[in-house]
């Protein structure tokens, strides 16, 4: 899911500064957590790692639950994509989801070039090894694109 969002944010130049997340469980009880940053972001794994961090704290709070029947992921405060400001590494514990940082910036010019292989050969040309694993059991594109159509 994440891939799909940032790939989205990506295309449109649209990094975002909140991530949140909905986990509904098969009670139809939800929890929604969202992480407010102080750079937009639109990198796959940084918003993998923020999305994975925010379920499982969700996941934490509700140790009884066992079954989730709902798992999104969305971006909020949009910015129009401006000039990256760069970071000293610091050694400081959230640097991996810092956009100016290194590791940022590594993660951004692997998701730009992954976007343009998608660009030219189609999306199942390259993607995450994750992703790509787990493509037989996901929602068919099809649909995705109807889901995903603007209005």
């Amino acid at each position: 899911m994440a891939d799909r969002v940032a790939s989205r944010l990506r295309a449109k130049s649209r990094p975002g500064r909140t991530v949140t997340v909905r986990v509904r469980f098969a009670d139809l009880h939800a929890v929604t957590r969202s992480l407010t940053l102080e750079q937009p972001i639109s990198a796959t794994a940084m918003l993998a790692e923020i999305a994975g961090e925010l379920v499982r704290g969700v996941l934490a709070a509700n140790p009884r639950e066992k079954t989730i029947s709902l798992l999104a992921i969305s971006v909020s405060q949009m910015e129009e994509s401006a000039e990256l400001q760069l970071e000293l590494p610091l050694g400081l514990a959230d640097e991996k989801q810092r956009p100016g940082s290194r590791q940022g910036l590594a993660r951004f010019g692997a998701d730009r070039a992954i976007d343009k292989i998608r660009q030219r050969f189609g999306r199942e040309a390259v993607g995450y090894g994750a992703v790509a694993l787990e493509a037989r059991r996901s929602v068919p594109d099809a649909f995705r694109e109807l889901a995903e159509k603007e209005l």
